[in-house]
């Protein structure tokens, strides 16, 4: 069984449209995060407009609004006008609106150039996550979802680190490397060609049952919950990390780079683990393990007292959400039926995206009213919390296995 599962992952590899799609992802954490490094410069440059402290974290989690309007819709329409035009459409996109902060002349418009960049953003991840569904089943399915988070985690370790040495020199560099990704689109164009719909998939409503069997909507709106939860949660990091940096003493741009760097090696490493952590625990150990490990990077954040506990408390969020985030996809491709992935795709990325939009609003409040130890400190709390919860769903879900399973042995009358 293991040398079976050893060529299907490689089968993987040797897919070119494996490829550009795991290309596709790595745009998703440089949508975002990129420019975190230069947030204290972007304020410092627009210090004479009023809302420039508001304004500028909102331009890091600003594309998620987009996406979180967006996605459900680009999703109905990927299901009706086909996945490869929305992708291609989304990275050419993705390109012009990431560069434009480079010219833009003041924070309002470099807040709509942001939002411009969230339907691009839209478009890429709800178009990828339909066609992992329409490409790959089972034991590959599970594997590239792993693999598409390592994507994300390793793009955001050389756009993000790159970010923070460029943010030194000028806080608009970041900006142009968003252009990297034009360097992406002749694969995606050579490869990535929309399925062929059968008669029966294509009149399938997608109201109806899931690839197992039963109704999805309402399971699929508390995984959609739980992720936007769980970004929510994570996008203390990006929006956060650098002015709490400031105020621990730590004012150049590329220690904040180097620390979310190693949050996202961390992160691409654990994920290339996720296929064999869920064969052996199955999702319940997943949530377990991530949430555990993001709770104590979160308690560790503000008691650490020298830079190497700093990097440590980084790398164990990183690695926690890089766990549970492949479960949200999984299930999710699971669950729904082949007729409308593009429909579950926008909604789970919408999640994803409004858990980050949500962050900054939430968090700076609290931050201004009881302190960067209290906020981390009650997420490591709420993170336990969930843990706890996961482990006892699991062990519910052993149990009714167990009792099913008795039952069946049992001699009938």
């Amino acid at each position: 069984m293991e040398n079976t599962d050893t060529e299907r992952k490689r089968a993987i590899w040797r897919d070119p449209r494996a490829i550009a799609l795991l290309m596709a992802a790595s745009l998703t954490t440089m949508a975002n995060a990129t420019i975190s490094p230069a947030l204290p410069g972007i304020e410092r440059l627009f210090s004479a407009d009023p809302n420039a402290a508001m304004l500028t974290r909102l331009l890091v989690p600003a594309p998620s609004l987009a996406v979180a309007i967006c996605a459900p819709v680009i999703g109905l329409a990927a299901d009706r006008l086909g996945r490869r035009r929305l992708l291609l459409t989304g990275m050419l996109l993705f390109v012009l609106s990431g560069c434009a902060g480079l010219v833009l002349p003041d924070l309002p418009t470099i807040f709509a150039s942001r939002l411009v960049l969230g339907v691009a953003v839209a478009l890429i991840m709800t178009a990828q996550t339909a066609l992992i569904g329409d490409y790959f089943t089972g034991h590959a399915r599970n594997a590239l979802t792993g693999l598409q988070i390592s994507a994300r985690n390793f793009g955001g370790l050389v756009f993000i680190s790159l970010a923070g040495w460029v943010a030194a020199l000028s806080p608009r560099l970041p900006f142009a490397i968003y252009g990297l990704a034009i360097l992406f689109l002749p694969l995606t164009w050579r490869v990535i060609i929309d399925p062929e719909r059968t008669p029966s998939a294509a009149a399938a409503v997608p109201g109806g049952s899931s690839e197992g069997g039963g109704t999805w909507r309402a399971p699929l709106a508390l995984l959609a919950l739980l992720q936007a939860a769980t970004n929510m949660i994570f996008f203390l990091m990006p929006t956060q990390l650098s002015f709490f940096l400031v105020m621990r003493g730590y004012a150049s741009p590329a220690m904040t780079g180097a620390m979310l760097g190693l949050l996202m090696v961390s992160g691409g490493c654990l994920a290339l683990l996720y296929p064999r952590i869920q064969r052996a625990g199955g999702s319940a150990c997943i949530f377990v393990l991530g949430y555990g490990s993001m709770a104590l990077g979160f308690l560790l954040l503000p008691l650490a007292g020298t830079e190497l506990l700093l990097f440590l408390a980084a790398a164990a969020i990183g690695a926690g959400y890089a766990l549970v985030s492949p479960s949200f996809i999984a299930l999710a491709l699971n669950l729904a039926p082949p007729a409308a992935r593009g429909l579950a795709g926008g909604i789970l990325t919408a999640s994803v995206f409004i858990g980050q939009f949500c962050s900054p609003l939430a968090s700076t409040p609290l931050i201004d009213g009881y302190g960067y130890r209290a906020l981390f400190h009650g997420t490591a709390l709420l993170l336990a919390t969930m843990a706890v919860a996961a482990a006892l769903a699991g062990a519910a879900s052993r149990l009714r296995m167990r009792a099913s399973a008795a039952s069946a042995r049992a001699p009938s009358l």
